[in-house]
């Protein structure tokens, strides 16, 4: 495995480091690999990288520097001012404003010999630090990608760590989208790092979720106006950007890019399943639009699940369960791409930010009894939960901390059937069938032993699963774009937006988030901006058939990734048992799922040996 793989071949990335002569060693390896860098005050190094400049913005103000790097619409005199504000005792809550802006980017500062980075509220822009040996003392560093930070270091694998992102169903918080590599740590969703000269890092919380009060009418005015900023944030100096068209939540995005006066192309993939109905709503959206270049990619073109993973060369700073699904979704983006675009809008974020979750009830049932009751009837019949199941669930009052204590002891268990009311912190994942002991035990240690943050993301069990939801979906995006990348295109997702993402979690539980109502939020929120044709859609597409028929036509590809698997010489698969599964015929709904962790490790794993570097950067 070459050390230096994503320091040379990645096209976007970043490294911040201490206003310290300590970090001087590192920083000259950063700089070896870097087209371009900024300094402290002071001088020395700080922010080392790749990047495109029009993402960057700086300000400064005596000896203090603030630089705002991704998506946003920050001017350079805001920034100037922002540097001036972060002063004194309302440093960090000047800063905190800015980062809480419309917008996906790193906000990083450097004041005092301390340096901050801070990101939004979930995990699209992730931030990690690690410790570098240094001749000196150790010194903490800090960017935006862990292989980067890994390779930087010298960290090697975290084995436990990989045993456990073989749980199917999830991995639970707060390890999900943790680095799998010794001594590099990622930084909660809205937390901030700072870098202190004395080489310690420190992390703090700098956003909460609002309390959920506002009526859904005013919510509504509420989401239409941050979901409108987002947008423009986005589309603001550009000719032309791309959407994809496909559910009620693209549609809004798409819509509201229209609405914007920018051209829009719009894409939307047919589905092979015959309910699938995303092409006729989306026809129905660009006649009442008009002026939107629409463009529906058949069935026959569109790749099926595990397409293409004998032979996937992405460069990943962690493994992604979005691989098994790689080039089916990358079509589109790579067509927008050969289109011209630099901008491609996606609808990820909405399901969980709009259609929530029923264990909100848990807490509702407390305040608002019969409301909650109403909904559980509701939900009960929509998904055919049993009464005495409900009442359970509704009854367990376990905080988080014991849910993991069953979740590790169980690990091995059978999988929660899927008819369980979704009531409870989430679904509890179980390792996989070739799982080995080794594995199992592994992942349970680290379960009952490496808790950081303490705590659940949210204040009751609605909220956590929604946010950790969001982190984990952010995930997808954060890895699509990764893989978008080289192709020098922009994958956006404006739902994961600090202000869109509080907009929408102020309003009331029971309004937003309802068993009589398909994401009642948004159908409010787009009127005036959707076509009434489209708007009250109440429809979503699945790709059952396309994970079904991706199984069978990509069962050598799965074979081949269990001949020499890398999992196996790690001692944390059963190559036999993993062999098998593979050849079985697997339903969608109930067993393939299983495999998609593994994949995406394995794939990976392997990346990290065999992904060839770019010709011009090749050592002799």
């Amino acid at each position: 495995m070459d050390q230096s793989l994503s320091l040379q071949s990645v096209p976007a990335w970043f490294v911040v480091l201490p206003d310290s002569d300590a970090a001087a060693a590192p920083a000259a390896k950063a700089l070896s690999f870097a087209s371009r860098s900024l300094s402290h005050a002071s001088g020395r190094p700080w922010i080392v990288g790749r990047w495109d400049q029009e993402t960057v913005v700086t300000g400064a103000h005596r000896d203090t520097r603030v630089a705002v790097i991704g998506e946003h619409a920050v001017t350079a005199l805001e920034a100037e001012r922002a540097a001036a504000s972060a002063t004194g005792t309302a440093s960090a809550t000047a800063l905190d404003r800015l980062a809480g802006r419309a917008g996906s980017f790193h906000l990083i500062a450097s004041s005092a010999r301390r340096t901050r980075i801070q990101a939004g509220a979930v995990a699209v822009r992730r931030v990690f630090h690690a410790e570098a040996t240094t001749p000196g003392r150790p010194v903490s560093l800090a960017s935006d990608r862990a292989d980067v930070l890994a390779e930087l270091v010298g960290a090697g694998f975290d084995e436990p760590r990989i045993a456990l992102e073989m749980l199917a169903s999830g991995v639970p918080y707060p390890w999900h989208g943790d680095p799998l590599w010794r001594g590099v740590h990622a930084v909660p969703g809205g937390h901030r790092l700072t870098l202190d000269p004395d080489g310690r890092a420190r992390t703090a919380r700098w956003w909460s979720p609002p309390d959920p009060v506002v009526p859904l009418a005013t919510g509504a005015a509420h989401l239409r106006e941050a979901l409108a900023e987002a947008v423009a944030v986005r589309t603001r100096g550009r000719d032309l950007v791309t959407s994809d068209l496909g559910g009620l939540d693209s549609t809004a995005v798409c819509c509201t890019a229209a609405r914007g006066g920018t051209q829009v192309v719009a894409y939307t993939a047919a589905v092979h399943d015959e309910a699938g109905d995303d092409v006729y709503w989306a026809e129905r959206t660009v006649r009442g639009l008009g002026g939107v270049e629409h463009h529906v990619v058949p069935a026959h073109e569109v790749a099926m699940t595990f397409d293409g993973i004998d032979t996937l060369g992405d460069v990943l700073d962690t493994p992604s369960i979005i691989t098994v699904d790689r080039n089916r979704r990358m079509g589109i983006i790579e067509t927008a791409a050969a289109r011209g675009s630099g901008l491609h809008f996606t609808g990820l974020g909405g399901d969980e930010l709009l259609a929530g979750t029923p264990a909100r009830l848990h807490t509702l049932l407390l305040t608002h009894p019969f409301v909650a009751l109403q909904a559980i009837r509701g939900y009960a019949a929509k998904y055919r939960w049993s009464r005495r199941a409900v009442a359970r669930r509704l009854l367990d009052r376990r905080p988080y901390g014991a849910w993991l204590d069953r979740l590790a002891r169980d690990l091995t268990g059978p999988a929660a059937p899927v008819d369980e009311p979704l009531l409870d912190w989430a679904v509890p994942p179980r390792m996989p069938p070739w799982a080995t002991p080794d594995a199992v035990a592994a992942a349970r240690e680290l379960i009952l032993t490496r808790r950081t943050p303490a705590g659940a993301r949210g204040r009751n069990r609605g909220e956590h699963r929604e946010l950790v939801a969001m982190d984990g979906i952010s995930q997808w995006v954060r890895h699509i774009g990764q893989m978008a990348a080289p192709l020098g295109i922009t994958v956006s997702a404006p739902y994961y937006d600090t202000p869109v993402i509080e907009a929408a979690l102020a309003v009331r539980p029971q309004e937003r988030i309802t068993p009589w109502r398909y994401k009642p939020l948004i159908v409010e929120a787009m009127r005036g901006v959707v076509p009434e044709a489209g708007r009250t859609r109440s429809t979503k597409a699945n790709a059952t058939f396309e994970e079904e028929a991706g199984l069978r036509r990509n069962r050598k590809a799965l074979l081949a990734l269990c001949e020499d698997s890398r999992l196996v010489r790690l001692g944390l698969a059963d190559g036999k048992v993993l062999h098998e599964w593979c050849r079985r015929a697997l339903s969608a709904e109930s067993e393939s799922y299983r495999l998609h962790p593994t994949v995406a490790c394995e794939v990976w794993l392997r990346s990290r040996e065999t992904t060839p570097l770019p010709a011009a950067d090749r050592k002799a």
